[in-house]
């Protein structure tokens, strides 16, 4: 009787479902990273229109100082706002309206339309929150969809007038 040398049939099958398990365990793994690099990327995007946004209404009241209007003439209306770099003034929140981009600008009116929606909040916080002086309360807050999930990215602070100046 001859003896034959080989591979049976059931540890064929073993090694095979040993390297599919290997093969989707690498593919989980892909999968996660290539999902937590996208996420980091948009939350950065995010990070910055955020910040932006805060500046925009800061440029407002530097723009008031500057041709000697009162601080706070465009930002005294509480409620929720828009704003682009490239205008002056705050127009209200539309709910479902993205940002476009158009050349690495955001705006509104222009471009590829993006996954960020930006909203401005600014509201009276009282004499209390901001030390027996008068301010505003900003809040910038940017938010986007990721895998059917709502992201934030927010800043928030207080518009003061410390550049106090007697209007003619």
């Amino acid at each position: 009787m001859s003896q034959l040398k080989g591979f049976t049939i059931i540890e064929v099958l073993i090694a095979v479902a040993v390297i599919t398990i290997g093969v989707l365990g690498i593919l989980g793994v892909i999968y996660q990273t290539t999902s937590y690099i996208a996420l980091s990327s948009s939350r950065l995007v995010a990070i910055y229109l955020a910040q932006e946004g805060m500046e925009i209404v800061r440029n407002i009241r530097d723009t008031n100082w500057l041709n000697n209007r009162s601080w706070d003439e465009g930002l005294n209306i509480m409620g929720e706002w828009e704003a682009v770099y490239d205008e002056s003034a705050l127009t209200t929140f539309q709910e479902g309206r993205n940002l476009k981009t158009n050349g690495g600008f955001y705006n509104y009116n222009s471009g590829q339309d993006t996954k960020f929606k930006r909203k401005i909040t600014i509201s009276d916080p009282g004499l209390i929150s901001c030390g027996g002086v008068i301010c505003l309360s900003v809040k910038s807050e940017v938010s986007w969809q990721h895998f059917g999930k709502t992201q934030k990215a927010e800043t928030e602070g207080y518009l003061y007038n410390w550049l106090p100046q007697e209007l003619p």
